[in-house]
């Protein structure tokens, strides 16, 4: 199953975190997880369109991140949105910490994926948008639309 030594598989991403801030750092983190919820994102069933992200005590958690109880899992599975720890370092828990307290960033999950069979969560330190700049990104996103459309009529003809 595996497609090679380094290899991503994006399980599960957060369109909307693109949308609605601009992305100034990424940072990978792992994710504590138990065997049913493992089984269960490997088959695509999480969420993490509704989840954000805290850091107490110098630990980092995740909420309202939903995976779906796996099928055959019966006694062993836990709850959908438990609070789950993510796995950073203590220097990047800490960085991430002062700039989301003291400068007005905010932590966003960005995508969970596969590196080397391993689940991991993209989180970005992130700036809000006003609505100005979502329309922006919105009409230069029709600018591009239109000009691929544009230059697929030239080819065709």
């Amino acid at each position: 199953m595996s497609a090679g030594k380094g290899a991503e598989k994006i399980l599960s991403n957060n369109k909307k975190a693109y949308f609605d801030y601009f992305i100034e750092e990424k940072y990978e983190a792992g994710i504590e997880l138990h065997g049913t919820e493992v089984k269960s994102i490997r088959q695509g069933k999480c969420s993490i369109k509704e989840a954000y992200i805290d850091v107490k005590n110098d630990e980092i958690f995740i909420h309202n991140m939903n995976i779906t109880p796996y099928e055959h899992g019966n006694i062993f599975n836990k709850d959908p949105l438990r609070v789950k720890k993510l796995l950073l370092h203590k220097s990047e828990i800490r960085k991430l910490e002062g700039a989301a307290s003291a400068m007005g960033y905010t932590i966003v999950p960005l995508n969970v994926h596969l590196t080397r069979g391993r689940v991991k969560l993209e989180i970005g330190l992130a700036k809000g948008k006003k609505l100005y700049d979502k329309r922006r990104d919105i009409a230069k996103k029709d600018q591009d639309r239109e000009a691929r459309r544009d230059f697929k009529i030239q080819n065709i003809t």
